[in-house]
């Protein structure tokens, strides 16, 4: 089943290379959606895809890469409107 989902990311997650964590894993597990830093230090997410493999990215995003340390994780669920063809970062 094909699912959206808006994901903020917040604790240590700036400037230690988690955009280009989330992008290589949207992109091997064939997610499309961007992911981009917000100003208050957090980084959103936004996927479309199939849900079990947005649980999948959700799963690996909650340990992030070395240097993250992720304190909390908002997820948001809608229904997949197919807005997206690539994943990519937004800087």
């Amino acid at each position: 089943m094909r699912a959206k989902a808006r994901i903020i990311v917040k604790g240590k997650v700036q400037r230690v290379g988690f955009r280009y964590f989330t992008y290589k894993l949207a992109k091997r597990i064939g997610l499309v959606g961007y992911v981009k830093n917000l100003d208050d230090g957090s980084v959103e997410i936004v996927v479309e895809g199939e849900k079990e493999d947005i649980i999948k990215l959700i799963s690996d995003v909650r340990i992030g890469p070395p240097g993250a340390l992720v304190k909390d994780l908002e997820i948001y669920w809608y229904e997949s409107k197919n807005d997206f063809n690539d994943f990519v970062i937004i800087r």
